[in-house]
């Protein structure tokens, strides 16, 4: 799925207990948009492998959150919302499609790595791939709750992050053939070393 439709899960996973500890709504709302957008950090870096943890963000937040219903303190509550909504876009990225160049194509049985199993989750594509009509719906849906709740810096976020998603959607299906354009072999050859070993290699792989 799209990095906006993880923003936009991790701000909806905080909001209820945003609108009921008002004295904690910054930081909770924050802490879950932070969470819902860390793990594709890893974009260049070992793409869901390196920052995604479906078991072991599931786990610290099964055993956060309670504390942070029960024992709220900003560190308790911050440190509860980043990995609940680390910890979704972990698992919810599994129901998405594989980390192939052209995801549409189903040819990628790779969705996100299991550290704990050691291996790596199968695609459900449910959603299709990130950017796909889909999942634009699923963005506009999660994020309709929060314009109408959100005031603020937050509002011009969701509004913003809708707006990139409209966008991302439209151009998803021309992004391979620019970056095949862009990594052509003799492009690739004049690239550092220190460069190419950042290129996922989805893009040179053809």
């Amino acid at each position: 799925m799209m990095l906006p439709t993880h923003a936009f899960t991790g701000l909806l996973l905080a909001l209820p207990y945003a609108l009921a500890m008002p004295e904690y709504a910054g930081a909770a709302l924050g802490a879950g948009f932070l969470g819902g957008v860390f793990p594709d950090l890893d974009m260049y870096i070992g793409h869901r492998k390196t920052l995604h943890y479906p078991v072991y963000f599931s786990a610290l937040g099964v055993v956060t959150v309670p504390i942070a219903v029960f024992a709220p303190t900003l560190l308790t509550v911050v440190a509860a919302f980043f990995l609940l909504g680390a910890a979704v876009h972990s698992v919810t990225d599994i129901f998405g499609g594989g980390l192939e160049l052209r995801p549409w194509e189903a040819t990628s049985e790779r969705a996100v790595y299991d550290h704990y199993r050691d291996r790596w989750i199968a695609p459900y594509r449910w959603v299709r791939y990130d950017g796909a009509p889909e999942d634009l719906l699923l963005s506009v849906t999660l994020a309709v709750p929060l314009l109408f709740t959100l005031e603020g810096a937050l509002r011009w976020v969701v509004v913003t992050s809708l707006a990139v998603a409209v966008v991302y959607t439209a151009v998803r299906r021309l992004l391979p053939a620019i970056a095949e354009v862009f990594f052509d072999g003799q492009l690739v050859t004049t690239l550092p070393a220190s460069v190419i070993a950042y290129v996922p290699t989805r893009y040179l792989d053809k």
